[in-house]
């Protein structure tokens, strides 16, 4: 059993089966009649009680937060025995794990893109665990370059992210162990894949920017004592640089430490090597901007932007010319130029102005990509540098476009196109005719004929329209018995857009319903619709979620006895509060790796960095008992009915650590006044989410496919 970073995944029944199915005893699986389930672990409960502006607020469950005692440990294995025996018991289990695997083996390859005299990309053979790292010279043959596969034995140590030299010559890879965070960065010459210097370690939330073949800049911590999980409150970004052939300890701080303490500090070099580009922010909205003239000598760092109340990234520079994309003055973005002799933000001058859309950017070949979303959907122009719109690029369909990046030398680029119902797909592109052809077509197991998406609105509590997107098989019947899968997110100013999901089709070929709302704390209307549903406006969110499903009952797509809800990380705590805020609107939970403690989640690793967003208990009475009040952990009451809910976590989260778990679900089992079982898995040796075995992937989807249907009384189809 596992979690990953988003829950797209989705559980169904056979209520809409191909209508060419002819449903028999051979290939009908019923429910489990009724399951044993083990009597869940008695979990001890302390007297800490906190005193928060005069209230007093118990926290009987702390003792697991310390998530590496043996007290904790032997709760972990008791929770995930009840978890595997539950599991053990439901008949379609393996049929489903099979459907899976069936659907997973197919070939999968990621864009090329070019580094020196190759040309690279990803592949999946169909069921490797992780996707093999490829090269080719011109049209010669594709050698292996990485192979993560072979890491190590359990396939649990990932390729996190490879950055090149500006000549190809050399290349940092970074390498993540059983999900952390934390990593350790491999130097190798391309030629001949030889391994340079030493292998540097403890590096968390950075890229590698490589200053000619000279070394390279990195971000890290101070790494906190073994275990340890409160250091989130202290924690600051450093910016080094690393000498090849010089021992780590003797790296050079850049930016960062005592001077500017930030909680995230971030660099790149822009194409031309000639500006350092540092960003720096205390919250994962908002940010700082400088730049180094790396052709100077007196070499100084130039603050660009200061403060935090917007964010800004050079995306390019042409001679001393920054093009600068920034949402300051501008919520939906604009792309800005100034010259780098002075370029605070009076010097500023719009390129490509703000208008109605949010506006991402992106170049390649010498031209600008600008990226709009309209109601979530992607509509893509091309621009030159001087700011002049030069077409539309046609793209296949509605859905989502993504890629738009290559050198300046390059003619051809690469986009990935997908829908809910469309496969990704890449497409080459000529930046002088504006042809795209089909580059990479992909071989899942589907056919998009059989089924439609679309897009509704529905009104919020408060009167706003929430645009959500619906997939499901043509002629679906309106009669509320639908399975359907309600999957959310809605924060930190992160989109929703169309994306095809391999676990989705087991849904859809069952007859049921996978729907996407775009929530307020998403980026999906810019800064306004974010900042909608943070802090003292969090419950914007809650009450949209809870509007979508309330529109799905009444529009009888489907109702209380056939409605999953699904999220994870700060989507998990969107769960959480909707379970309990309206218990009786749910058949299903699945609160994935989710902050479901408000009040004491700025205390763990990175979680501080989270307050722009939720604001903490310690910031005023009136945040604490606004964030008291919804925060899922605080507002189980006991003798509720709540829904069937399996809360999933890690062992190795040091992004949000499985205390939060583990402390919602010890509370959820002590309430439950229904039948409805109340289980946890905890993953052994993995992380928030990234860098999963595909085994690992498909085992945590069949588990929540079966566990769905099973609580929904549903039978399985088997398809032919």
């Amino acid at each position: 059993m596992r979690k990953t970073l988003l829950f797209i995944f989705a559980g169904a029944l056979c209520a809409g089966c191909n209508s060419n199915t002819k449903i028999t005893s051979e290939n009908m699986i019923a429910p489990a009649d009724s399951i044993k389930t083990l009597p869940y672990p008695t979990t001890a409960k302390g007297g800490v009680v906190d005193d928060y502006f005069g209230v007093k607020v118990p926290d009987p469950y702390r003792w697991l937060e310390d998530d590496t005692s043996e007290a904790t440990k032997a709760w972990v294995i008791a929770e995930n025995k009840v978890s595997d025996n539950y599991f053990s018991q439901i008949p379609y289990l393996e049929e489903m794990k099979k459907r899976l695997e069936f659907l997973w083996n197919y070939e999968k390859y990621s864009a090329p893109f070019k580094e020196g005299k190759y040309t690279y990309f990803y592949k999946n053979d169909g069921l490797q665990n992780q996707s093999v790292l490829y090269r080719q010279e011109g049209d010669g043959t594709p050698e292996v370059f990485l192979d993560p596969n072979k890491f190590s034995a359990d396939a649990t140590t990932s390729l996190a992210g490879i950055d090149f030299s500006k000549d190809g010559s050399l290349a940092a890879y970074q390498l993540s162990v059983g999900g952390s965070d934390w990593r350790n960065v491999v130097v190798i010459k391309t030629a001949d894949k030889s391994v340079v210097g030493d292998t540097l370690t403890d590096i968390k939330f950075s890229g590698v920017a490589w200053k000619g073949n000279e070394g390279f800049y990195y971000s890290s911590y101070d790494k906190p004592k073994e275990g340890s999980q409160l250091s989130g409150m202290t924690q600051y970004h450093k910016l080094y640089f690393h000498k090849l052939g010089k021992p780590q300890s003797t790296d050079q701080l850049i930016f960062g430490g005592a001077q500017t303490p930030r909680r995230y500090i971030g660099a790149y070099l822009t194409e031309d090597e000639r500006f350092l580009v540092i960003t720096a922010a205390n919250s994962t909205s908002g940010n700082e901007l400088y730049i180094r003239d790396l052709t100077k000598s007196e070499n100084a760092i130039i603050k660009v932007v200061g403060g935090f109340e917007s964010e800004q990234n050079v995306i390019t520079s042409e001679g001393s010319k920054l093009y600068i994309y920034t949402n300051l003055k501008a919520p939906n973005y604009r792309l800005v130029t100034v010259d780098a002799a002075n370029p605070t933000p009076a010097n500023w001058k719009d390129l490509i102005p703000e208008n109605e859309n949010v506006l991402s950017v992106s170049t390649g070949g010498g031209k600008i990509f600008a990226s709009y979303l309209k109601d979530a959907i992607s509509q893509v122009f091309q621009y030159d540098l001087d700011g002049k719109k030069e077409r539309e690029i046609t793209l296949p369909g509605i859905g989502t476009a993504s890629g738009f990046s290559a050198k300046k030398e390059e003619k051809d680029i690469y986009y990935t196109f997908t829908s809910y119902v469309y496969p990704s797909t890449i497409f080459k592109y000529n930046i002088e005719t504006g042809q795209s052809e089909i580059y990479k077509k992909s071989g899942v197991k589907f056919d998009p004929e059989q089924y439609e998406s679309k897009q509704v609105f529905y009104t919020s509590k408060d009167g706003t329209k929430i645009p959500m997107i619906l997939t499901y098989k043509k002629g679906i019947a309106l009669n509320g018995k639908n399975p359907t899968l309600l999957y959310g997110y809605g924060g930190f100013n992160i989109s929703l857009t169309p994306s095809f999901s391999v676990s989705n089709i087991l849904l859809l070929e069952q007859g049921g319903i996978y729907a996407v709302p775009n929530l307020r704390g998403g980026g999906e209307y810019g800064e306004k619709w974010h900042l909608a549903g943070t802090k003292m406006q969090k419950q914007n969110v809650f009450d949209d979620f809870i509007a979508a499903a309330q529109y799905l009952i009444n529009q009888k797509y489907t109702s209380p006895d056939y409605l999953a809800i699904s999220g994870a990380s700060n989507g998990g705590l969107l769960i959480g509060a909707t379970m309990t805020q309206r218990p009786e609107l749910f058949k299903v939970a699945f609160p994935a790796v989710g902050v479901m403690d408000m009040l004491r989640y700025n205390k763990f690793t990175a979680g501080a960095g989270w307050a722009y967003d939720y604001g903490t208990a310690e910031d005023s009475k009136e945040m604490f008992e606004y964030l008291y009040k919804y925060s899922p952990y605080s507002a189980l009451k006991a003798g509720t009915h709540y829904p069937a809910t399996l809360v999933t976590t890690a062992d190795h989260d040091d992004r949000v650590v499985p205390a939060h778990s583990f402390k919602f679900a010890a509370r959820l089992q002590e309430y439950q006044a229904g039948k409805a079982p109340v289980l946890i898995a905890i993953e052994h040796n993995a992380g928030h989410g990234a860098g999963k075995p595909t085994s690992k992937i498909i085992e945590e989807q069949a588990d929540k496919w079966a566990f769905m249907f099973q609580n929904m009384g549903l039978s399985y189809q088997k398809e032919k």
